[in-house]
């Protein structure tokens, strides 16, 4: 993954003009948070933090919701958020790979160039963001681009342990750094947004290739909840954004 930070692209889009399709995808079962997707989060439904920033991207053509669930379609509408098909119960499962319900996607609504996979449990990520990343797919070309924020624990400093409780580098080479600024960056992929041109997807069957390129988003917008300490660590951050 070769990766590009906000700053390197303005708005600009060489006049090219892509048909993007943004899906949500938001399955009713979750095992760590039951309800997760419409469970409220800072006074309003988890779901809806993605389908508000979604909307405010001009360059999205439609923002669906992809989901197995009647109540979460009904609050995806309520939303703004267009369902347009049930997604099929077998595509929405805890080992379900995010990429199927995006071709699932696909196949009901074929007349698209590019598409954008924008996880629900993502809800610090803004519009500016979506559309930083749209611009980069424009500049570069690319088939598949993902955002990424930089690590804060290294993994040149992580261990495994042994039966014996003896300690082995995780990575070679990281014993002889001693310093965090003589280490490299490394980044790591923050959930929050995915780009693939159809035809790439559709042949590939995967969101990231040898070739995608990595979108660079700051830590504090890059919380991907899981649990319920990712919910109100997420919490508390959006109220320290609205302060300021």
């Amino acid at each position: 993954v070769r990766y590009w930070s906000a700053r390197n692209f303005g708005s600009s889009s060489r006049g090219v003009v892509l048909r993007l399709l943004a899906v949500i995808p938001a399955r009713g079962g979750s095992k760590s948070i039951p309800r997760k997707n419409i469970k409220p989060f800072a006074g309003k439904p988890l779901l809806s933090w993605t389908i508000d920033a979604a909307l405010k991207v001009s360059k999205i053509s439609r923002v669906i919701v992809s989901t197995d669930d009647i109540e979460i379609s009904q609050i995806a509408r309520r939303h703004g958020a267009e369902v347009p098909f049930l997604r099929p119960s077998e595509l929405a499962q805890d080992q379900t790979a995010g990429v199927y319900s995006l071709l699932h996607a696909l196949e009901q609504l074929p007349d698209f160039d590019g598409v954008l996979l924008l996880q629900p449990t993502s809800p610090l990520r803004t519009a500016d963001d979506i559309a930083g990343l749209i611009d980069l797919a424009l500049e570069s070309g690319s088939d598949s681009i993902v955002s990424v924020s930089k690590v804060n624990k290294h993994p040149f400093w992580m261990y495994t342990i042994q039966a014996d409780k003896s300690l082995h580098p995780f990575c070679n080479g990281g014993d002889a750094v001693n310093r965090r600024q003589d280490l490299p960056d490394v980044y790591s992929l923050n959930g929050a947004i995915y780009f693939v041109r159809s035809s790439w997807v559709l042949e590939k069957k995967t969101l990231i290739g040898q070739n995608t390129l990595g979108y660079v988003m700051p830590e504090e917008r890059s919380i991907d909840i899981d649990t319920m300490f990712d919910w109100r660590v997420a919490e508390i951050m959006l109220d320290k954004d609205h302060e300021q």
